[in-house]
């Protein structure tokens, strides 16, 4: 029990290597090794769950380079969120790859790719200091880019160095403050309550400065405006990519990086006595405001949902720059239902793609017609993204406002309800057009979509409901525990 879920960070690269050695044709094999492996990897990290739970926590170390410098790996309630969120949303996502990909090119090189992405995605889950996370950052931003290019038009391998120089850029802010700030903890061991604290007195301007630099590092995948137009260029990936970018794989490593600095590495005394929190606060509202007005203005489907991350991903940093724990249990929360929710509109938008050949969003009228179930699904997460009760977005967004009040700053509360307003505006018009517009859909004459693309949007938006409806039980119990820690509660 104790390494099990370690060797979840090693099983998806053998996973991989099984998968590049299987020939071309043998879509069967490889979609078999594929899928399994995210099964075995979901199961080493889900044995751990109910231990740490409970309050346990195991470490293990791999390398130790020197004194306080080491390649260390630890399980504890922040990190276990995060890997069995994206170990379970994988596996939905590999099966619904061996359908969206049936009929493309180089699936071979694609499934390696993104079977082995899982186990970036984990090694930052499980990193036990600066040092092991800034590696599997800057591991994921290698295994992604053949991702991103899997096309290979020009406007992929425009996209994909745009990308690469935005992640190495990334990399290189997170390694400029690991250096400067090396001395200054121990060993910047992520610990809940921070390692930094004593070093204010003494190191005010400096700390100030690599707090900042920091967020700008971890900010880029996170998309914080300005850092943020990769994202919307990675949108010529396909469907199942961008899925992933948008629910787990790149975004919420830089979410979870910065949650990382911010509590783990600072923690919550220390931003006070800075009063850096406030000045990201600011720059927060400004990304979850303009990026819900451009993706008013986005007419290709993907673009508005990529318009749409950036925004809902404010909402979690905005949640931990309250310094409260109502918004800091808000933001982790919506770490798991924007994830679910997300991952449900990119599979609808990719079977309507797949579908229909449907692309842009005057395309859309009366698709409902041709796609009932999959455009209810999507009409069901987005509601859930607007904060509708009782599906999973509702108890984040409560818990944010409820924050924003416990923070004394009501003002925050505001901006998430107007952004709210505004994902309406933007959701709205895609559904209205789905249903309520003359197109030229007719009604199916068999599945929608393959079972394989539909299964996984199905159960997914169940979970999606449940996670609402259930979330003392579901989602709140392991939030707790995160709020718990970082507070001393």
């Amino acid at each position: 029990m104790e390494i099990s879920p370690f060797w979840s960070i090693l099983v998806p690269v053998i996973g991989a290597v099984l998968v590049a050695l299987i020939r071309e044709e043998g879509d069967r094999p490889r979609h078999a090794v594929a899928v399994s492996t995210t099964i075995i990897t979901f199961t080493l990290v889900a044995t751990a769950f109910p231990a740490v739970l409970g309050g346990e926590t195991f470490s293990f170390t791999l390398f130790q380079i020197s004194r306080g410098l080491s390649i260390a790996f630890t399980v504890e309630p922040l990190g276990m969120i995060f890997a069995f969120l994206a170990s379970m949303l994988w596996m939905f996502a590999m099966v619904y790859s061996t359908g969206y990909m049936s009929h493309e090119h180089h699936r071979r090189r694609y499934f390696t790719f993104y079977t082995v992405a899982l186990s970036a995605t984990m090694g930052v889950a499980f990193s036990a200091n600066l040092f092991t996370l800034y590696i599997f950052y800057e591991y994921l931003a290698l295994i992604t880019y053949p991702l991103v290019i899997h096309e290979q038009t020009e406007e992929a391998y425009a996209a994909g160095t745009k990308y690469i120089i935005y992640c190495f850029s990334s990399g290189a802010l997170v390694f400029l403050a690991m250096f400067s700030l090396g001395g200054l903890g121990e060993g910047l061991t992520f610990t809940p309550t921070g390692v930094l604290l004593p070093a204010v007195a003494d190191h005010r301007l400096l700390l100030s400065l690599m707090f900042f630099v920091c967020v700008a590092g971890f900010g880029v995948k996170a998309a914080i405006m300005p850092l943020h137009s990769w994202l919307p260029s990675a949108m010529v990936a396909p469907t199942p990519v961008s899925a992933l970018l948008h629910a787990v794989a790149i975004v919420k490593t830089g979410v979870f990086g910065v949650i990382r600095v911010m509590f783990y590495l600072f923690g919550v005394e220390t931003l006070k006595e800075l009063g850096v929190a406030n000045v990201l606060s600011a720059v927060l509202v400004l990304t979850i405001l303009i990026a819900s007005i451009l993706a008013i203005k986005q007419e290709k489907l993907k673009s508005r949902l990529a318009y749409s991350t950036i925004g809902q991903l404010g909402y979690i940093t905005l949640g931990a720059t309250m310094l409260s724990p109502l918004g800091v249990a808000g933001g982790v929360a919506h770490i798991v239902n924007h994830a679910i929710l997300k991952i449900v509109l990119f599979f609808c938008a990719g079977a309507v793609i797949t579908q229909t050949g449907v692309t842009h969003i005057h395309q859309m009228k009366g698709i409902g017609r041709r796609m009932p179930y999959t455009m209810f699904f999507f009409t069901l997460a987005a509601l859930g993204l607007i904060g509708v009760l009782p599906l999973a977005g509702y108890i984040s967004k409560l818990y944010l406002l409820g924050g924003s009040l416990q923070a004394g700053k009501p003002v925050l509360g505001f901006v998430l309800l107007v952004s709210a307003v505004l994902n309406s505006i933007y959701y709205f018009p895609i559904i209205i057009a789905a249903y309520f517009q003359e197109g030229s859909f007719e009604a199916p004459k068999g599945l929608e979509s393959p079972p394989s693309m539909f299964i996984p949007t199905a159960v997914l938006m169940v979970f999606g409901f449940l996670f609402g409806l259930f979330a003392h039980y579901t989602t709140l119990p392991i939030v707790n525990r995160v709020v718990a820690a970082i507070f001393q509660l």
